[in-house]
């Protein structure tokens, strides 16, 4: 299954990639040549495809936990002065998502959107320490009774160029649930309460929707 964000992308790339076969099948007539170019093309298309899959994730629902908000690699955990929204010391869980990895954003927790706010930027590379801060990027806040507030916000990297955020304010959402999309790139931060108890460990692997970072 692929994600929506993708369709009119691989609608695109599909007729391009048979356009190129039958041109190369046409005009190419060295056959190790011909053959090369179309396995470029082949793996071009199947690159795209994976970028765009959008599998079918299995959220246990609970108030009690946050759930990852993407696939990806954990590459920060410390405790941060959040300057957007909380404007106070929070604990910053950071993932980074390769080019091979899955790129749906879903809700880190379930509750009620308090905020949501895009903000244009530049297209640092995703680990660049400035780049939550000047890259462009989405902030989404959601609360429930039982956790308490949760910030996560997409950041674009050094390949993406553009960000799609569902979240509206009031709207009410599930844990687990797409939040939104990011297009080749990059990275997703959680700020969470100080008295939070992390689940998970720098380099740690995670799936979105899936695996548990953290807990009351």
């Amino acid at each position: 299954m692929f994600h929506k964000e993708g369709h009119k992308i691989i609608l695109v790339t599909l007729i391009v990639i048979v356009a190129l076969f039958l041109l190369t099948d046409s005009f190419v007539t060295i056959p190790w040549l011909s053959t090369l170019l179309m396995i470029v093309f082949l793996v071009f298309l199947i690159l795209i495809l994976q970028f765009f899959r959008n599998p079918n994730r299995f959220t246990h629902r609970n108030d009690d936990t946050v759930v990852s908000p993407v696939d990806g690699k954990v590459v920060v955990i410390e405790e941060v002065f959040e300057k957007e929204y909380f404007n106070d010391k929070r604990l910053q869980v950071s993932i980074f998502m390769s080019p091979i990895n899955v790129h749906v954003t879903r809700y880190p927790i379930g509750g009620k959107v308090l905020f949501s706010k895009y903000h244009k930027g530049k297209y640092l590379v995703a680990w660049h320490p400035k780049a939550s801060e000047e890259n462009e990027r989405t902030t989404v806040v959601v609360e429930n009774a039982s956790f308490g507030k949760v910030l996560h916000r997409q950041i674009a990297g050094a390949l993406a160029k553009r960000i799609v955020n569902y979240a509206k304010i009031d709207q009410m959402v599930l844990q687990g649930e797409d939040s939104g999309f990011i297009k080749f790139g990059s990275r997703v931060d959680v700020f969470l309460p100080l008295n939070t108890n992390i689940k998970v460990q720098l380099n740690q692997k995670v799936r979105g929707g899936e695996t548990i970072i953290a807990e009351k």
